[in-house]
């Protein structure tokens, strides 16, 4: 047969192949496929309330079997993979898969065929069926019995959740036929029973005293269902709230505190009497206080009686040698004899040991003093970690500007270099990836950034005075000196860096967070200045319409070589008749030619940046006790000021830029900066789906020695982690600039509002989809002649809108994130032609990939 035949018989015949096909498949992959005769596979459970919903995102957890999982939202993937496989092996496979890993080789399988009475199989690896069992999953076969129990269960729950006359009902629907079964639970709750009153009886007047003091937190409620679940927390809340103030025994028998529901008059609304008693005769609790802290420095617990034993403030030490000072060990310690016991520092001390990253805990002992049980003796034994630790790692990662890039690291840790529990830590690493290119917008080009730097973390402030008088121990603070230096190639203008900082750290409790960073300092270098114009060909395009339209014989002179780019560019720039000549798409090309000298001069310019930061952090998120979390991130930079006091002669910079102030012949950088991320979420339906909104307000002032922001410090639009509907540098410009796109795409400016709002819903426990808005643009302080200065009567109008979905999917500890989105307003348009949902096209969305949360 020809091709040309050929090509048209599967043409002729390609739906009947395709549903072959399809059928072949479905037969392999039948859900019934391994369901034994007289057996059912169970596909669904079915869940009615006779008089109302009530937990219903709870209820399925209390069933004792459930349908296998359905993968790819709809599909049971896994029981397909599990049934793809030739049923003869299953039975050997079965208990093949209950050895430990490490005796699964031939010669376990090869006694296996032979227990079960094949030979023949005798040398098979079947490495595809034991590889398709694992990840697969076993076909749900009907279990009536539990079906019963799984009935008991909920009726159970909701008693426990305060619907004391629940009953609940089963069934099943049996398809003999196709083999398989649904059960339906019918289930009615009736009316729950509500507490009428709430009463308290606390004989001890200081536990009574402590509970009314802090009455308003509490969890019962008089009117309220008489819900166990809640009991429970309110016994938690009341045992942390005493642990917390001295008593250190409390309720450790969970017998102290006890709730009395009188039944005699109602069931549906009764009065709740809560009890708290040490004992039977009502013996008051005793407050406990710290007695002897003591901290061993060994190799192992049976070194205690080497140790040699020296005190500081109260706490003693026992140390083998001498590599740690003692004032190093005592300051992590947030413990002192004879304070009131609190449950608090005690996890405090610990967490603040293990941040040291000096020592692991291998012992740690909390005993009552035989002679006085309320006093509390408290002993750590620690283990000093290797003096050095190399970590070598490889990482995938996904930036606004980086699209997928390669990571390799090399870390070396020096633990305790000068003996007081600091450690040096010298990197060397690189990111190897694309961006954007600036030739070809809709194109990639190699990227990568090569860095070297020494981090000292040291356990406490650097600064010459004990700063603990200042700053509390509890607040954890440390130091941290910062060297590195970095070569980056991005859009084509590489840069070579250097930076520099003292930064100190406190964490105020484990929501708020401060950070310091004085003597920040940042020095920049452009490589391949003089070829600006060959990696961005729009700008040099630009540049020689204005070149011709200004003098022919200029632009002569320009390609001839007898004038520089810049100074004609700064002749015409000078030439006010000139300008005030042009209109219309003259004038609009001019702006657009100015721009670009604009970003000419911030993306080649040397820059030296010194900058005091400081950093506050306000984050509920992933608390258990704050269930709609609020996160705040407030950044404040002031830049130059110190350099400014050293300087007078002001020397030109740049085609556009005015003439500055320089250190050692490199312009420095003065501003002051503002940025406020703020971000709320609220949950829905049990905590399953959340509702996401973020705030990013940020604000950069140029003055003195400097016009505008540096290219670092300045704001840019777009990207996986901002508004979606554009790529980073992708055209969304400063307020609603007309100018050409390629040249807008790069500008980056002083001034950026963004909103995003973003749905979340799971679907199952690996998948979750999103649905989202985004908003935002970037402005100037000032008119740059073309109208992109920030205008409270205006900047609404000025931001560019997107939309869309997203799926995310939750693999290990990571999860993965694609989101397609679309433009809505595009401010950059004509006026009328700005509401852009009318030209979507569904299938082409601006995508995102991107490694966790947007926000």
């Amino acid at each position: 047969m020809s091709s040309k035949h050929l090509s048209k018989y599967f043409q002729k015949y390609y739906l009947f192949f395709a549903s072959a096909i399809t059928v072949l498949f479905l037969y392999a992959c039948s859900t019934t496929k391994k369901v034994p005769d007289g057996e059912y596979l169970l596909t669904k459970n079915n869940y009615r309330y006779e008089d109302g919903k009530v937990h219903e995102d709870e209820v399925p957890s209390h069933v004792g079997q459930k349908p296998n999982k359905k993968q790819l939202f709809i599909l049971p993937l896994g029981l397909w993979l599990y049934n793809a496989t030739d049923p003869k092996y299953d039975s050997i496979l079965a208990e093949y898969m209950t050895y430990p890993n490490e005796v699964r080789d031939q010669k376990l399988r090869d006694s296996l065929f032979v227990k079960f009475n094949h030979p023949e199989y005798i040398g098979k690896s079947l490495f595809f069926e034991r590889f398709l069992q694992n990840i697969g999953q076993p076909p749900v076969i009907l279990d009536q019995g539990r079906t019963e129990q799984s009935a008991n269960s909920i009726r159970k729950y909701l008693v426990y959740r305060g619907y004391w006359d629940t009953s609940v009902k089963f069934s099943h629907d049996l398809d003999s036929a196709a083999k398989k079964a649904e059960v339906n639970y019918l289930i009615t709750h009736r009316d729950p029973t509500y507490i009428s009153d709430y009463y308290y009886n606390i004989p001890d007047p200081a536990i009574k005293n402590i509970y009314e003091r802090n009455l308003t937190k509490s969890l019962i409620r008089g009117k309220d269902i008489l819900d166990q679940d809640v009991l429970e927390k309110e016994v938690k809340r009341i045992n942390d709230l005493m642990k917390s103030t001295g008593y250190y025994k409390f309720n450790n028998s969970n017998e102290d505190i006890y709730f009395t529901a009188d039944t005699l008059q109602s069931r549906k609304d009764v009065p709740l009497t809560m009890d708290i008693h040490k004992d039977s005769t009502d013996s008051p609790y005793k407050l406990t206080t710290i007695g002897d802290i003591k901290v061993h420095i060994l190799e192992k617990v049976a070194d205690t009686a080497e140790t040699e034993r020296d005190s500081l403030f109260g706490i003693n030490f026992y140390k083998l040698d001498d590599q740690y000072k003692t004032m190093s060990l005592w300051r992590p310690i947030i413990l002192k004899k004879g304070e009131i016991y609190d449950q608090k520092n005690l996890d405090l001390t610990k967490r603040n040991i293990s941040s040291m990253n000096n020592f692991s805990i291998i012992k740690y002992d909390e005993i009552l003093q035989k002679e006085n049980d309320s006093v509390l003796d408290v002993s750590y034994y620690l283990a000093p970690l290797p003096k050095f630790d190399l970590k070598i790692a490889t990482d995938i990662n996904y930036s606004q500007i980086l699209n997928f890039g390669i990571s390799p690291s090399v870390d070396l840790t020096t633990r305790n270099v000068f003996g007081g529990a600091e450690n040096l830590t010298t990197s060397l690493s690189g990111i190897f990836g694309s961006v954007v290119s600036s030739k070809n917008t809709d194109k990639r080009a190699l990227a990568y950034e090569v860095s070297a730097q020494a981090s000292l973390n040291v356990p406490r402030l650097l600064m010459p005075f004990k700063t603990w008088k200042l700053i509390p121990k509890r607040y954890s603070p440390t130091s941290s000196v910062i060297l590195g230096t970095s070569i980056q190639n991005n859009i084509g203008l590489g840069r070579v860096g250097f930076n520099g900082s003292l930064n100190y750290f406190a964490n105020v409790n484990d929501i708020v967070s401060h950070r310091l960073s004085i003597f920040n300092t940042q020095l920049s270098f452009t490589r391949n200045k003089e070829r600006y114009y060959d990696y961005f060909p729009r700008d040099g395009e630009i540049r020689n319409d204005i070149f011709k339209l200004y003098s022919p014989s200029r632009y002569e002179d320009f390609t001839a070589g007898r004038i520089t780019s810049d100074e004609l560019s700064s002749i015409i720039l000078a030439d006010q008749n000139f300008q005030d000549s042009l209109s219309g798409d003259e004038l609009g090309g001019f702006n657009t030619f100015r721009q670009s000298l604009i970003n000419k001069d911030r993306q080649t310019q040397n820059i030296l940046i010194s900058s005091m930061i400081y950093n506050f952090v306000y984050n509920e998120i992933g608390k258990k006790d704050r269930r709609n979390p609020f996160y705040v991130n407030a950044k404040f930079e002031v830049a130059g000021n110190a350099f400014d006091l050293f300087t007078k002669n002001q020397k030109a910079d740049g085609v556009i830029s005015e003439p500055t102030k320089k250190i050692f012949n490199i312009p420095f950088s003065q501003f002051v900066k503002f940025d406020f991320d703020v971000r709320k979420y609220f949950s829905f339906f049990n905590d399953k789906h959340t509702l996401a909104l973020r705030q990013f307000v940020g604000v950069g002032i140029p003055y003195g020695n400097s016009n505008t922001m540096p290219f670092v410090r300045s704001y840019f639009n777009g990207g996986s982690n901002d508004i979606r509907a554009w790529r980073v540098f992708g055209g969304l410009g400063p307020a609603d600039s007309q100018l050409d796109e390629k040249v807008r795409a790069y500008i980056m400016d002083n001034v950026k509002l963004t909103t995003n709002v973003e749905y979340r819903v799971p679907f199952t426990d690996m998948f979750e989809g999103a649905a989202f808005v985004d908003a935002g643009n970037i402005w100037s302080l000032k008119d740059n002649g073309f109208g992109d200065d920030f205008k409270f009567n205006k900047f609404i109008s000025q931001m560019g809108v997107g939309t869309g979905v997203g799926i995310r999917i939750n693999v290990a500890y990571i999860t993965l994130r694609l989101d397609a989105a679309y433009k809505v307003y595009d401010p950059n348009k004509p006026m009328g032609d700005r509401w852009v949902i009318s030209k979507w096209q569904p299938l082409k969305p601006v995508l995102n990939f991107a490694f966790g949360y947007p926000f």
